[in-house]
């Protein structure tokens, strides 16, 4: 069964598209058979739109079941089908996917998202929301990546970043890599609780972490 996809040719898909239990944000000319693949496998409904313009809608949107944040200076009407609040977070962090991450029950951001934005955060996405690093950096999203099941994160992440993991998450944390050694795994992997799809890069032995760390083996 193909696990694997690129969007736009490319296999960072942490990039380009985003995902919940419910729903993937996929950028307009995104293929097909790629579309079929995430709907499939993830069991969502696969929404296709720009963010401000743009298709790296993976790195200026995070969401879960119950809300979606968006970078400053995109419209929410760019969200208007994921059937969810969507609001607009007004930090200067912009690449919004990049520094949350979060799943139904929690989040971990950027150690400089100000108190204003987790006050936002946490009433959008209805979670208790940390500051955090992973493996020293604060683009936790692109560091990890969390479903209600488990959580896959860097590789360097440190004993003390992964005791506020536990903490923060109260899930099992596994280290990995994607796309054929990239450490940055949230920027190649999308999953939720019913399954995940990788870049295309991402080696059977990757995937195997992948499926130990998010309980699909």
């Amino acid at each position: 069964m193909i696990k694997t996809v690129n969007i736009y040719d490319n296999p960072v898909l942490g990039v380009f598209a985003t995902c919940t239990e419910d729903v993937a944000i996929v950028p307009i000319g995104t293929a097909g058979k790629a579309i079929d693949l995430l709907a499939e496998q993830l069991d969502v409904k696969v929404v296709s739109t720009l963010i401000n313009g743009s298709i790296v809608v993976g790195s200026l949107s995070k969401g879960n079941s119950n809300g979606f944040l968006i970078s400053r200076n995109a419209n929410v009407s760019d969200l208007k089908d994921v059937e969810v609040p969507v609001e607009v977070l007004p930090d200067m962090l912009t690449a919004v996917g990049n520094v949350i991450l979060a799943n139904d029950t929690a989040a971990l951001v950027h150690p400089e998202m100000t108190d204003s934005s987790i006050e936002v955060i946490s009433r959008v996405l209805g979670v208790d929301v940390h500051r955090g690093t992973i493996a020293g950096l604060g683009t936790v999203g692109m560091a990890g990546v969390a479903t209600n099941r488990g959580l896959l994160v860097h590789p360097m992440v440190t004993p003390d970043e992964l005791s506020v993991l536990e903490d923060v998450f109260a899930l099992p944390i596994e280290v990995g890599t994607t796309n054929y050694g990239s450490q940055a795994v949230g920027s190649g992997l999308l999953a939720n609780s019913k399954g995940y799809v990788a870049g295309s890069n991402t080696t059977g032995h990757e995937l195997g972490r992948v499926e130990d760390a998010l309980f699909f083996a």
